[in-house]
């Protein structure tokens, strides 16, 4: 709530207290204030507004939308009142009913600026363009001023980007933007540099890139001067577009000569000297080369020009640019691509980089400079390299391990650079055990010598030495992998721990914990791991995954729920707070960022993430509650799921995930390719099918209409059953053959690297058996329906092929609980072994009963008036001692088998909670390593013992409340 002003009204005196309470976040008082006001002063429209909003905030949504209605129907025109329900109906998601108050407004007072100003800011919420630019309109005219003007110019240009028809946008959409802003230039009333941005865009989108370059070129572009050297690069993309290439090339030239490490440049240099060899580009006889002067179009011209950038360097008193340096390197990578001959090179890449080596090796960016570059190297040249490299950094006396330190920061950074440029040269990778051992206890000396650097650093700041730990944990990992030995994983987990107690903001050690916890199938450190990394804003979309992916398939119920609603927390706002930023950037003439608000919006709703988190957070919630706390048919209620809807853009998902989020240095063969992304995305989508179609076929058991059984099928039609049928069909067969591409993928077996994304639950759930007894489960449905139809009397083969299905799915059940046996952590040969895919499996094995379970329920309802009718019948004939109908006997059946079952998963989980509480981690032997690191070994030990406990004991306390609604599973 905004701080009021000086008191000029007595309302405003009185309203006061009600806003400072609702400041405060006091909504009760708020709400008991207004009360006594509205008793003295009934027409105070405002205090009812105040009220509502204390209503909203108290969870009293409908009481609060009917206040404000009553106020927003007498069309309020003062400040107070209007401002109050802009808030709340902000709060209530409901910004449309802001431009109907804001309409009514300006027909009362239609000379008011501030009324007209809030009710186009009113349509920027919405995205109404056309009435934006009638609203933009309307306020020039009444106070003609330029931003009104332009605002209405720039909501054509919106209209345009909106338009789904492109030759619409072309032809009358930009064309009028131009001619508006025409006008303006004709009549010299150009003022700000956003005007300028505004009708650069403008003739960017109609292609119109000479004109463009005139307005940028002429006095119009002096304007350009809050971003430096914006006429600069605006002319260079232009020329880029134009395919003007001579101009290209003298105009980085000049810019290069003015500041050589702008990088930005040399791309645009190397591409047009290219361009013009391919052409056979000569300059002209006579005069200039071109109107931005003269013109590189030769390879000899452009080397001179690097090493003359690079003489001028080496000639400096003070630190050299790195630019001109990287520059020769990447003329170098361009002209070997070419097939230039290696003779007329610039040049060795190996002393080349030597040479970059001496003089910037002590910065941090040096590894991410060269790394690029390391291609250009001979497999034969990468020891030299290294060797050559090792040479360069000064290290003290050997100690007693027989390793020589860095004496100071800088030596340590080069000495960094040389083990992490080692690795990415897979010169790590070829080491045998024993040297990845022998590298290991080197790397930690190192890390703990150089403590020392940083013994006084503050929490938030980083050790010099942190990359030293984590590339030892990276060389565990290697070890890991490659013989399967879990020591080494339970050494990595707790030189990770120790790093992080040095240096708690480390969000690389965060991660990669995060990352191995989870791979061991221990979920409850990563909640508060994940939460100290302080995800910002579009991190949770960028990174969620790695929370979410693992929290409901490790049995962490509750805190995956949370994990849930890190994201969608996230999501929801992000429709809001773009409105806001669209709404700033009209107001402060940043046109050229609005597109980009859009575009961010429009990406994370199409978000693959978003949706699996969507999907994910209600699945969940049904598991959780469905038929425990509320009916199966509330749950899908209070959800809003509807089975006919399918809110996912299929289409238009968009894969967000920064699958390179982890500092990585291995070598190019191990690294994440394009094949592994686009067999991701494939394979998160097919899982996200699954999930989704399963999710609407439950909402489809409560909405299938439990009328009484009618033999005509033209009145089930009448009633609608007919077409829920078919939209059950058309589900179930949606998901079968889903189901048929997730086996194809399931077959392939795809390995991911380490670090990049993690496997979706979809093979494990295709190999347990979980999606295909699902399936069976949820097409029962349909044979109930065509049950209810026939009636009991004749429909005898209907009822064996039903009680057929209950027994498969009792084995099935049988199969997957079976699956499930085996011992989540164990002590063997004193190691400490894990098997985090029973504890996946046991996940699986709880919501496949779920939703057999829900099934049954259904076929309950089905059942009950069914054999109602049939007693009666008998009674009228007197045959009291006809057998059960087969249906009923098989229900019984199925119920009677799942209480068994769900009787032996719990004793099951009862013998591993045991079993885990016996192990005795204390008696493990830590060999090799130091007291102090073997405690935080043990530590991260405690942390998956912790873990696994309280998954069991979250998975068990819900099979024993869905063992509860068994027994009143009756007919």
């Amino acid at each position: 709530m905004a701080a009021r002003g000086h008191v000029q009204d007595p309302n405003d005196r009185r309203l006061r207290p009600i806003y400072d309470y609702l400041d405060n976040g006091n909504n009760k008082m708020a709400i008991q204030q207004a009360d006594k006001l509205l008793k003295k002063h009934k027409d105070l429209h405002c205090a009812k507004v105040l009220k509502a909003i204390g209503l909203q905030r108290t969870g009293k949504q409908d009481e609060a939308f009917a206040l404000a209605q009553e106020v927003t129907t007498l069309e309020p025109t003062d400040d107070n009142s209007l401002q109050a329900l802009t808030i709340l109906y902000r709060e209530m998601h409901r910004p449309e009913l802001v431009t109907k108050l804001y309409e009514a407004a300006v027909k009362k007072v239609p000379l008011s600026e501030e009324y007209h100003s809030h009710l186009f800011m009113a349509y920027a919420r919405v995205g109404e363009y056309k009435k934006m630019q009638q609203a933009g309109m309307a306020l020039y005219k009444i106070v003609p001023k330029n931003p009104y003007y332009f605002w209405s110019v720039m909501s054509l240009v919106m209209q345009a980007i909106s338009a789904k028809d492109e030759k619409l946008a072309q032809t009358m959409f930009l064309p009028l933007a131009e001619r508006m802003v025409e006008k303006m230039v004709k009549e010299e009333k150009i003022e700000a540099e956003a005007e300028v941005q505004l009708y650069y865009m403008i003739l960017e989108r109609l292609g119109k890139c000479e004109e463009a370059l005139e307005v940028i070129r002429g006095p119009l572009g002096e304007k350009l001067t809050s971003e430096l050297q914006s006429r600069e690069r605006k002319c260079m993309a232009l020329y880029r577009r134009l395919e003007r290439w001579p101009e290209c090339n003298a105009l980085a030239q000049k810019l290069l000569l003015k500041n050589p490490d702008d990088w930005q440049f040399y791309p645009s240099y190397f591409d047009s000297l290219f361009q013009l060899m391919d052409q056979s580009w000569s300059p002209p006889e006579e005069g200039e080369h071109c109107s931005e002067g003269s013109v590189h179009h030769t390879v000899a011209e452009v080397v001179r020009f690097v090493e003359e950038r690079i003489k001028v360097e080496d000639g400096k008193d003070s630190r050299s640019l790195r630019g001109p340096y990287l520059a020769r390197l990447e003329l170098m990578h361009r002209l070997r691509e070419r097939g230039y001959p290696e003779e007329n090179l610039p040049g060795e890449p190996l002393a080349l980089m030597v040479e970059f080596f001496r003089k910037f090796g002590d910065k941090p960016c040096c590894i991410t400079d060269l790394k690029i570059y390391l291609h250009l190297l001979s497999p034969e040249q990468h020891v030299q390299f290294i060797n050559q490299l090792s040479e360069v950094v000064p290290l003290g006396e050997q100690g007693e391990e027989g390793f020589a330190f860095p004496e100071d920061t800088k030596s340590l950074q080069r000495h960094l650079c040389v083990c992490q440029l080692s690795r990415a040269l897979g010169l790590h990778h070829s080491l045998d055990v024993s040297g990845k051992l022998r590298l290991i206890g080197e790397l930690k000396a190192h890390y703990r010598h150089g403590l020392k650097f940083g013994s006084s650093a503050l929490k938030t700041e980083l050790q010099f030495s942190d990359t030293y730990c984590l590339m030892a944990a990276h060389v565990y990992i290697d070890l890991w992998t490659d013989t399967g030995d879990v020591d080494m994983v339970w050494q990595s987990l707790g030189l990770l721990e120790e790093g992080l107690s040095h240096s708690p903001s480390n969000a690389q050690f965060k991660l990669l914990l995060l990352l191995l916890y989870c791979r061991l199938g221990s979920f409850e450190p990563v909640v508060d791991l994940y939460s100290s990394l302080d995800a910002k804003h579009i991190q949770h979309d960028t990174i969620g995954f790695l929370l979410t992916r693992y929290a409901e398939s490790l049995g962490q119920f509750a805190a995956a729920s949370q994990s849930c609603n890190f994201s969608l927390r996230f999501f929801h706002s992000n429709q809001k707070d773009t409105s806001e930023y669209i709404i700033q950037a009209y107001k402060y003439g940043a046109f050229e960022k609005i597109p980009e608000f859009i575009a961010l919006r429009n990406r994370l709703n199409q978000s693959l993430h978003f949706a699996q988190v969507r999907t994910e957070r209600m699945l969940l919630d049904l598991f959780l509650e469905a038929d425990i706390i509320l009916s199966l048919e509330e749950s899908v209620k209070a959800m809003s799921l509807s089975s006919e809807e399918d809110d996912i853009p299929w289409d238009s998902l968009r894969d967000n995930r920064d699958l390179t989020v982890f500092t990585n240095w291995d070598p190019k063969q191990r690294q994440l390719t394009d094949e592994h992304r686009t067999r991701s995305l494939e394979e998160e989508s097919v899982w996200l099918r699954i999930r989704s179609l399963t999710l609407r076929l439950l909402a489809s058991l409560t909405a299938s209409g439990h009328t009484p059984s009618q033999q005509n099928s033209e009145i089930s039609n009448e009633n609608g059953v007919g077409d829920k049928s078919s939209l059950l069909h058309s589900l179930l067969s949606q998901l079968n053959q889903t189901l048929q591409t997730a086996a194809r993928i399931a077959e392939k077996q795809t390995q991911y690297p380490l670090l990049g994304p993690p496997s979706t639950r979809l093979a494990s759930a295709m190999s347990i058996g979980s999606c295909q007894c699902q399936a069976a489960a949820l097409q029962l449905s349909v044979h109930l329906q065509e049950l209810e139809s026939a009636g009991l009397d004749e429909s005898s083969e209907l009822q064996t092929q039903i009680c057929n299905v209950f027994k498969s799915l009792v084995v099935q059940l049988q199969e997957m609980l079976n699956k499930c046996k085996g011992d989540l952590l164990e002590m063997k040969e004193s190691k400490l072994k894990t098997q985090p895919s029973l504890l996946e499996n046991l996940v699986f094995f709880v919501e496949t009963v779920s939703i057999v379970m829900w099934t049954a329920s259904y076929c309950a309802k089905i059942l009950r008036p069914l054999k109602t009718s049939l007693q009666k019948k008998k009674k009228k004939k007197k045959d009291a001692n006809a057998a059960l109908p087969l249906v009923v006997c098989g229900f019984q059946e199925l119920t009677g088998s799942l209480q068994d079952l769900l009787t032996q998963a719990v004793e099951h989980i009862r013998e591993q909670e045991s079993g885990i509480l016996a192990q005795k981690l204390s008696s493990l032997s830590m060999e090799g390593i130091s007291q102090e690191e073997a405690s935080f070994t043990k530590a991260a030990m405690d942390k998956v013992q912790g873990s696994y406990l309280r998954s069991l004991q979250e998975v068990g306390d819900l099979l024993k409340k869905r063992a509860e609604t068994i027994k009143n599973l009756k007919i």
